[in-house]
């Protein structure tokens, strides 16, 4: 389908601009602030009253815990995932995955987000849901294993490469490999991990350092940090992304900087957990390309990608004690420009660039929190409590117009989640 949006207030890589025109070609941008000759727009959508914004990238999730959502509350990390979380994760049927995994789109969408990165432990039915939703995705199958698990660990290896088998191609849907955390693989499963991204040509989605406790047990475990762990086994690469990164120290971030490894921010989770403050600012400074991610509901509740531009922008002030740490412009593009890189995706999302990708989100400037607008960028960040996306494009298909979910029979995801609760 061929779509033009005219009229709207854009968020353009050289700047915020008026009255701006996109020409959508099938899936790609195919002109911005001109109309070809040869476009004819099989459908008009006129955003004289909208903020148009290339679609956002919540660049770590677990997209199928959504129905966990507040039922863990107000515990230490550790009680969290293995006394509550763990064990609610082992009841979820595939169907019970599969409508957590659809409204968990339904709520991406509804802030604006596009694309996401996600760890699962449900091969073939998260792709099969993200495809019934029309999200473009980074998916990983979640590895934990070693000597004292040897054939889950196999087991989840070959789950992951049958999924990126049989899924392969397709346009919307990317793979990387993803050893949980440094607390749940040994070395070998590591080298082994390492290996077969080389070979395959995958990235890497893990999380790191998310907890003091992890700290302790690598430092007690192998006599040195959890990044320099990972390192040791050749999981710190370019194309690797490390999600938390609470305790990193600094040779920690010059080690992650060396190795082009980006961090994903989780600045709900990690304050609703206990775990603290990611110093963001320090990795900036270190060269660290630092995007943004909800983490699953299970852990910050929601997975509003406008919430958490709104902590980042907001603690590392505080913590910092400088109002002008992160201004809101660094903050936009973590969720943006710096997902996109991370994600594998720099050359297809982030920006609304002729030739790039229609993944494009729009917001009705007419809502209480966004008058006056000023400047957009600082209004998305400081100003956005309630606000949801009007119309959401990915990949040139429509899945939000006017509030209305296109490709998820919202009614239905409604139901089956309220039904599974009452089994958890």
């Amino acid at each position: 389908m061929n779509i033009l949006i005219k009229n709207a207030l854009a968020i353009l890589p050289e700047g915020c601009a008026e009255n701006v025109t996109v020409c959508i070609k099938d899936n790609i941008i195919a002109a911005v602030n001109s109309v070809p000759a040869d476009f004819t727009a099989d459908k008009v959508i006129d955003a004289s009253d909208k903020l148009l914004v290339p679609g956002f990238i919540n660049a770590h999730t677990h997209v199928h815990m959504t129905a966990l959502r507040n039922r863990a509350d107000d515990l230490n990390f550790m009680t969290w995932l293995f006394d509550k979380v763990i064990p609610m994760e082992d009841k979820l049927t595939p169907q019970d995955a599969y409508f957590s995994i659809q409204l968990a789109c339904m709520e991406m969408l509804e802030s604006g987000i596009t694309c996401f990165l996600d760890m699962h432990m449900f091969p073939d039915l998260i792709v099969r849901a993200t495809l019934d939703a029309g999200m473009r995705a980074v998916i990983s199958r979640g590895f934990q294993g070693g000597r004292e698990d040897l054939e889950g660990g196999k087991r989840r290896i070959r789950e992951a490469k049958a999924d990126i088998e049989k899924f392969k191609g397709i346009p919307t849907i990317g793979f990387m490999l993803a050893p949980h955390a440094p607390y749940t693989c040994d070395g070998d499963y590591l080298d082994e991990i390492a290996a077969l991204a080389d070979d395959m040509g995958l990235g890497i989605n893990t999380h790191l350092s998310e907890s003091q406790d992890e700290q302790d047990t690598i430092m007690k475990r192998y006599g040195m940090s959890p990044a320099e762990y990972y390192d040791s086994h050749g999981i710190l690469r370019s194309n690797t992304v490390c999600a938390h990164c609470v305790y990193l120290s600094d040779s920690d971030m010059e080690l992650l900087a060396k190795r082009g490894t980006s961090v994903a921010h989780n600045a709900a989770s990690n304050m609703k957990l206990g775990n603290g403050f990611a110093d963001v600012p320090a990795m900036l400074g270190h060269g660290i390309n630092v995007c943004l991610g909800t983490d699953s509901a299970a852990s910050n509740n929601n997975q509003s990608i406008l919430r958490e531009m709104q902590l980042t922008a907001l603690i590392h002030k505080g913590t910092h004690r400088e109002a002008t740490t992160l201004p809101a412009s660094a903050v936009f593009d973590m969720a943006t420009v710096n997902g996109a890189k991370a994600l594998g995706l720099a050359d297809k999302v982030g920006e609304i660039v002729v030739g790039k990708c229609a993944d494009l989100s729009l917001y009705d400037l007419n809502s209480s929190g966004l008058i006056p607008i000023g400047d957009p960028k600082a209004a998305l960040c400081y100003s956005s409590a309630g606000l949801k996306a009007e119309t959401v494009i990915v990949n040139g298909q429509l899945l939000l117009e006017k509030g209305e979910f296109k490709t998820i029979d919202a009614e239905r995801v409604r139901h089956e989640i309220r039904e599974l609760i009452k089994r958890l």
